[in-house]
């Protein structure tokens, strides 16, 4: 053997080695990568969770995203954590725009807005039924000073309009909701109870916490 060929096979050698040490790395960022995206997910959805918004669908996509992360499949496991991630922060982002909304319409600004929001919240209570616009949710219209004044008493209107309403995160513009002004102090606090406890949900499907609430 010539020292050209003795030569160009330890080259060889030493770029097989460099190719086996390129894959193993690639391969351990890929796992670093959907743990992350996993973890990611998961801290999303508690904060979800902390606000009272957690999408029902989350927790089960972020198992899925384990799961597949488990057997190997790392680009499952990181759009299935995507996924999850980006519920989750529409949830959260669902509950700012709730909960800045209230406060808007509940805290003067100035003295002239504290005499207006005074004079508004004389007439708080007053309406019979409400006609649903687009942009209206249960929440929303609980907060108005005509209907409640307090966006937490929404299962009221829920309960009320049981005949109307197959899913409370579902109203459609157009719906005419009756308003129900006569109901009992013990009434109320078992909306506002319900509203704060209600746990995780999702478009299109009924509660089992929302039954269970209709049921009493």
């Amino acid at each position: 053997m010539t020292m050209r060929t003795t030569a160009r096979l330890f080259s060889v050698a030493l770029l097989s080695l460099g190719l086996i040490t390129g894959c193993a790395s690639t391969d351990e960022a890929a796992d670093v990568s959907a743990e992350q995206a996993i973890a990611d997910a998961k801290a999303a959805n508690a904060e979800a969770k902390a606000a009272n918004y957690e999408w029902r669908d989350t927790g089960k996509i972020i198992k899925q995203a384990e799961d597949k992360l488990a057997a190997g499949d790392d680009d499952a496991a990181i759009a299935l954590a995507n996924k999850a991630k980006k519920q989750a922060n529409t949830a959260v982002a669902q509950a700012d725009a709730e909960n800045k909304k209230f406060l808007n319409e509940n805290t003067d600004s100035s003295s002239s807005a504290s005499s207006s929001s005074s004079s508004r919240r004389g007439a708080a209570g007053s309406a019979s039924s409400y006609s649903v616009v687009r942009g209206d949710n249960l929440w929303s219209i609980s907060g108005k000073d005509e209907v409640y004044a307090n966006p937490y008493q929404w299962p009221l209107i829920y309960k009320t309009n049981r005949d109307k309403i197959k899913d409370a995160d579902l109203i459609y513009p157009g719906q005419v909701l009756d308003i129900d002004q006569n109901a009992s102090a013990s009434e109320i606090d078992a909306a506002v109870n319900h509203a704060k406890t209600r746990g995780a949900w999702s478009l299109g499907d009924a509660e089992q916490s929302d039954r269970d609430y209709l049921a009493k």
